[in-house]
Order: C-alpha cells, then structure tokens, then sequence
C-alpha cells in the first residue's frame, strides 16, 4: 500500500519487491542473520537517535534477513520459530542498538500475534504484502469500544506506539463497555489502517529514542467484528486463527509470554554494557592513580556481580520460552500458575540485566559518560525500557504473589 509516511518517504520503498518465503529457515540460521546485521546496525545507531524512528535502510536490511518474519506462520512464508527467538535475536543487536532491538521485538512480535486474529482479515493483510508491517499499543484504557451491529465503534488516543511510522496498520487495544459510566464488559484489539488514525509525534525520549513510539488517535471509528479480538483468545486455548494455524507457536499464552517479546533488549543492553565497559577496563588506567582499572577489587567484585546477574537473566528468559514451547508441544494447555511465573520470571530477569548495567556504568566511571561512546547508550536505554508494565514488579510481582498466598481477585489478562 503505497502511501507517504510522517518524515514524507514511501513506505512501499522498504519493501521486498519479490514475494519471498523464510519457512525453513532454522533457528540457528535465524540467529546468525541478526548477529551478521550488528555492525551495520551500530554503525547506524547514531542516526537512529536523531531520527527518533526506524531508518529507512536498517528496515529494509531487517526485511531482508527475514527477522521480521521470524515468528510469522509457515503457511504465508513465515519462519514460525519457537518464541525464544525473540529474546536471542533482540539480545544480539541491542547490544549495540537497543531502540533497533526494541522495533524489531515489537513488529516480528505482530506477525505472531495477527495469527490470533480471524483467518479472513490475516488473508486481508498478507495477500497485500506478507511483509507489511503493524504497530501496536496495548493500553486498554485509552481506547474506548462500544458494539454496534457488525462491529464496534472506537475511540480513544494511545501512547507508546512503536514503530508506528515504519507501519501500515495498527492493532489498538480498548475496553468495551455497554454504557459509559458502566463497567468494562471486554477488552480487545481493534486492526486499524494508516489512512484511519491520526499519528501524533510526542516522541522526544531520554531512552529508546530511535523507536518512533509515538501516539495515535481515532475518533467514532467504526471496526468490522473480524477485524478485532478479545484478548482473551491469546490465553493459551483454542482462539480465531487455531484452524490456519495450528503449529506450537500458536498454541502459547501469548499474553503471559507477551515481556518476552522485549526482555532480550535489556539482556542485550546487559551484554553490550558489559562487553563495552570490560574490554576497556582491561586497558585503562585510574585516573587518580594511574594504576590499572583492572588490578582494584572493588572492580574485579563488580565485574563478577554484573557477569551474575547477566548469565542468570539469560537462563530465565531461555527456561521460561523453552517450558512454554514444551506444554505447546505436548498438546497441554499451559497451567495459570505457569502464566503468572512466566510473568514473575520476566519482571525478575529484567531487574538483573538493569543491576548489571547500573554497576557496569559504576565501573566505565567518566569514560562512560561521553555521548562518542556507547555505554551511556545503553544505560539510557536500559531504564526507558524497564519503564514498560510488563517489567513492573509492583504489577506482574503482584500478581504471583496474590496467587501464591491464596488472595482473591480479578483474573488477570494472561
């Protein structure tokens, strides 16, 4: 769908020209196409600041390697690969650029979720372009949804839309209710179209500035039925899109699994850090004493509880997707205690990896403040994207905690 974007480019010149198919495409075969992507892409990390979105090229180099598509179902070309490749892959590049990592995570994440949605409106969007892009936001309360005969009526404004210039569509959640004043009696996703909502640039962030999360609008839209979907159906059961797409995949909680989309971007933050910040200490001398960084306890300590901190976020994140993975595909539908731990896990795991980069910034000292250098980067962006809720502990710690000392409650969205 040809159309201009915010900054006045094509969006269709992004695209692949030739339909290509990236079924097959094994998960170690996946992973070196985003490991072989990294300079390039720090290389660019700069210019994906100042633009405060996706750049023009590294879409296209992402489209490319098929990383886009890597969670896509088989049946239109898709990689269809077990969920933690969303970790692996976001970790490799946010070691170098974390806002890249976070579009990336966050567009690839949509392709697996639009398999949630009604087969007719998955046809509607991948016989136009099996590689057009969708955006997302997943506040509920900013929208608001009442039904109407043949679908429901939207409005609302949402923030945090990443990734919304590089996208031709947009998958808006909201709450329904029946009366204004009454209680929300749903909570869905709306598919909108660019020509159908209004993108407002409020996109000037101390972190994550490359990742154009800026806000949308619509008001009295009216959503055909087969172009939304309860949340609901993304609990781990049988959903809309189960009959065209019935790999394991599929089968997942994806909401309970949802911090997994973007959990490798604070292990990457992590690993640059720690890559960054150790290989230089292995040279440097103390300012105050000339002697070297390197030879101080304190330092030696530091660089052992960040190395920690890392090595035990990576096995939570891989155990989480590979338990998840293994009750899809045994048939077994996943258990509640099950969701709310993958829920606990994220929040947990991401905590480390933000230790890790805070200590390692303590060990980088001034040498880490320079905007030339990439640590400060990193640190930045690290603390915008623990920022999200999924990361929360206040509200996914909550949650396990209630269930484990047997409090009632709403049930959460999981």
């Amino acid at each position: 769908m040809p159309r201009e974007g915010a900054a006045g480019w094509s969006k269709s010149a992004t695209l692949p020209t030739t339909p290509t198919s990236f079924a097959g495409v094994t998960y170690s075969e996946m992973l070196d196409r985003a490991r072989e992507l990294v300079p390039t892409l720090a290389a660019r990390a700069i210019e994906c600041e100042k633009l405060r979105r996706l750049p023009n090229d590294t879409e296209r180099d992402l489209h490319r390697a098929g990383l886009f598509r890597m969670v896509q179902p088989a049946r239109v070309g898709g990689a269809d690969l077990d969920v933690g490749i969303l970790v692996d892959t976001c970790a490799a590049i946010a070691r170098v650029c974390p806002s890249t990592a976070w579009n990336l995570g966050n567009l690839a994440s949509h392709h697996w979720m639009l398999g949630y949605f009604q087969p007719e409106v998955q046809d509607e969007i991948w016989d136009i372009s099996r590689d057009t892009l969708i955006a997302t936001s997943l506040a509920f309360p900013a929208g608001r949804g009442r039904k109407v005969d043949g679908g429901y009526e939207v409005s609302g404004r949402w923030p945090l839309s990443s990734g919304v210039d590089n996208s031709d569509w947009n998958m808006l959640a909201f709450m329904v209710r029946e009366r204004d004043d009454g209680p929300p009696v749903d909570q869905r996703f709306a598919l909108v179209h660019r020509s159908q909502y209004e993108i407002i640039d409020t996109w000037h962030a101390v972190g994550l500035s490359g990742t154009g999360s800026k806000d949308v609008a619509i008001k009295g839209l009216f959503v055909p039925d087969y172009r939304t979907v309860t949340a609901w159906a993304m609990n781990g059961k049988p959903h809309p899109g189960s009959t065209v797409n019935p790999s394991p995949l599929f089968r997942l909680p994806m909401l309970a699994l949802g911090p997994y989309v973007l959990s490798g971007v604070m292990l990457g933050c992590a690993q640059g850090a720690y890559e960054t910040t150790v290989g230089a200490a292995r040279k440097r001398n103390a300012t105050s004493t000339g002697q070297p960084v390197g030879a101080s306890q304190a330092v030696q300590l530091k660089v052992a509880e960040a190395s920690a901190r890392i090595d035990t976020a990576e096995m939570m994140m891989r155990a989480v997707c590979s338990h998840a993975m293994d009750v899809a595909r045994a048939g077994r539908v996943p258990l509640h205690e099950d969701k709310l731990r993958y829920r606990r896990d994220a929040f947990f795991s991401v905590r480390l990896c933000l230790e890790a980069v805070n200590i390692l910034m303590t060990v980088a000292g001034s040498s880490g403040l320079y905007l030339s250098g990439t640590v400060q980067r990193l640190f930045r962006d690290a603390h915008a994207a623990n920022a999200h809720v999924m990361f929360s502990p206040d509200v996914q710690g909550t949650l396990f905690g209630q269930n484990a000392l047997g409090m009632s409650g709403p049930p959460p969205l999981l």
